[in-house]
């Protein structure tokens, strides 16, 4: 590829909007939308992603949504290879690939790379899960600060999927999750050409804290009204599904299982349903804040728009 094609990024936090305004540019200029969510990639997972209805779909149809199975693990790494293969088809059929989701960690993977980290073993995720059961998150936060305090500055210890899979990094191989990052970035400085595309990123910011939380009080309200409990009974249902999957701890999925459980009280569900969404929120914004290049968009639809539209005249698409 002698010149180096455009990518369009499309970030933000939960309940932001990205979809409708995804859409709505997909309806003004030649692009095509590649879905960055952790979520959506597993079937049978529609209410509580968030995923877009089959009529939006119709309209503008995303790539790599339902393609894989719940009782499989997705990765970061997997969706860089997926998320490459993907922008290669839409770039070659002359559109423009416009990426849109929240998963941080997926854009991240895909502007930077990966490191060779370790594959997931349930042993030894296994063996974390008892330390959090036994005695909370912070204690494998602490333990993850005595071998790598830099990643334990990065993650919160109220995060338990990121505090897991690098302490896992570590029982593993002997390293830290910093130290094989370390190495990555040596590696990638010495390659100019590990990112074969021009990246373009836009992020929808909130206005108001408050107004987000409110945002995401009532859509969570409104997944329960359309059916999100049986959703995930169809899924605890399942013989070959269990709590300790990626797919059943994504936010909502993770507590209305608890209920199913009889872990929780119907209204302690969706209470906690609701501060889970909220803290997802507060770690986009996280990574928002120290992302490079960003361009912000605003919350009013028609203003985020025109901004990207006008950024498109700029690079010809």
């Amino acid at each position: 590829m002698s010149e180096r094609a455009d990518v369009i990024c499309l970030m933000g936090a939960t309940a932001m909007g990205k979809t409708a305004l995804a859409v709505e540019l997909v309806q003004r200029r030649p692009l095509e939308i590649i879905s960055v969510d952790s979520a959506q990639v597993y079937r049978g997972m529609d209410i509580g992603t968030g995923k877009p209805e089959a009529e939006i779909l119709d309209l503008a149809p995303h790539r790599l949504i339902d393609i894989c199975d719940p009782a499989e693990i997705y990765s970061a790494s997997r969706f860089r290879q997926d998320c490459l293969a993907q922008i290669r088809v839409v770039v070659e059929s002359g559109r423009t690939p416009l990426l849109v989701g929240g998963t941080m960690l997926y854009f991240k993977a895909l502007r930077d790379g990966l490191a060779d980290m370790p594959h997931a073993d349930q042993a030894t995720r296994a063996k974390i899960e008892e330390i959090a059961k036994a005695q909370g998150w912070p204690a494998v936060h602490r333990r993850l600060a005595e071998v790598d305090p830099q990643a334990a500055q990065r993650i919160h210890p109220n995060d338990p999927q990121r505090l897991q899979r690098a302490l896992e990094i570590y029982l593993l191989s002997g390293e830290t999750m910093t130290q094989l990052h370390r190495l990555e970035r040596g590696e990638r400085a010495e390659k100019d050409d590990s990112m074969p595309y021009n990246l373009h990123f836009f992020a929808i910011q909130p206005a108001d804290r408050t107004v987000l939380h409110e945002r995401i009080a009532r859509r969570f309200r409104q997944m329960l009204a359309q059916g999100l409990v049986e959703e995930v009974r169809s899924l605890y249902d399942r013989d070959d599904l269990n709590s300790q999957l990626p797919s059943i701890k994504s936010v909502g999925y993770r507590q209305v299982w608890q209920y199913l459980d009889g872990h929780l009280p119907y209204d302690g569900m969706v209470e906690k349903s609701i501060i889970a969404t909220r803290q997802l929120a507060k770690r986009q914004l996280t990574w928002l804040r120290g992302w490079d290049n960003l361009r912000c968009l605003s919350e009013e639809s028609t203003n985020s728009v025109d901004s990207v539209l006008n950024y498109l005249d700029t690079i010809a698409i």
